[in-house]
């Protein structure tokens, strides 16, 4: 049965030392409207956005942030049609398991890890949940957590809670900004989803930021446009002050605000073009 602890329940994590590095992970594909992505987009023109996450490399052990699809629930006949009912959506899983396979690819160990982050719990990003042992909490905000046990219609609201029924579970519950380890801090960017959340990423010379659904593009960032999907009418003006604040992090020159879904970002290109 699934767990649900505090957060301080979990601290300090298994990790020695600070981020040294960071992996990019392009674990599917799906095509999204652009007036999703970005509020005022066209509702005609769809993109093909990769499905990102990243693992964040310490001196010992590792952190993985956010988690793509769970593969069984796209690939399975019966799962995706009682799952995905959306016009004009159809996830993309790449052969194998792309969380496991990329994991092994960058040499990490599944027993080294400490502990993984989701930044909301839409099904595009909870995949890992299945892997996790009771040791390996998976964090997420309060906020989030609460959305997803009162969801009224889970495929309406983009997210299934059996994707968080796993017997070895742990969730443990953050609230607003809050440092998970040295270098590594979630910060609240709640409006695509009550409790969405990003993370900043302190390595040697420069800060990077997962933006997550805060931020789908760079066009998010650049131009200061919220997402254009959010759970609630009332979330619309979190998501205006999420992006605001993504945008005045990337404004500094030591920090690059990394868009969660841009098919066009350079770090998600490499791993596209890559394999």
């Amino acid at each position: 049965m699934t767990a649900v602890v505090e957060w301080t329940d979990s601290a300090p994590l298994a990790l020695k030392g600070r981020p040294q590095r960071i992996v990019p992970l392009v674990l599917g594909f799906e095509p999204i409207c652009e007036a999703i992505s970005v509020r005022g987009g066209s509702r005609f023109r769809h993109l093909m956005e990769p499905v990102t996450a990243a693992a964040v490399v310490f001196d010992r052990g590792w952190v993985l942030l956010d988690g793509g699809f769970d593969p069984s629930r796209v690939r399975d006949p019966v799962r995706r049609a009682a799952s995905f009912d959306y016009e004009n959506y159809l996830p993309i899983v790449p052969p194998g398991d792309p969380l496991v396979d990329q994991v092994a690819e960058a040499g990490l160990d599944w027993r080294d890890l400490a502990a993984a982050a989701i930044s909301h719990a839409h099904f595009d990003h909870t995949g890992a949940a299945r892997l996790l042992r009771r040791e390996q909490p998976l964090l997420m905000q309060r906020r989030e957590w609460e959305h997803v046990c009162s969801a009224d219609s889970e495929r309406a609201a983009f997210l299934f809670r059996e994707d968080f029924d796993h017997p070895q579970l742990t969730i443990a519950l953050l609230d607003g900004d809050v440092e998970m380890a040295p270098g590594l801090t979630a910060i609240d960017t709640a409006g695509h989803t009550p409790g969405h959340q990003s993370f900043v990423v302190d390595l040697p010379g420069r800060t990077v930021v997962l933006a997550g659904d805060a931020a789908d593009l760079r066009a998010n960032i650049d131009r200061r446009l919220p997402t254009g999907s959010t759970a609630a009418r009332e979330d619309e003006v979190r998501a205006e002050a999420a992006i605001r604040r993504l945008a005045d992090l990337d404004a500094r020159a030591e920090i690059e605000v990394w868009p969660g879904h841009d098919p066009e970002w350079q770090p998600w290109r490499d791993v596209i073009e890559a394999r």
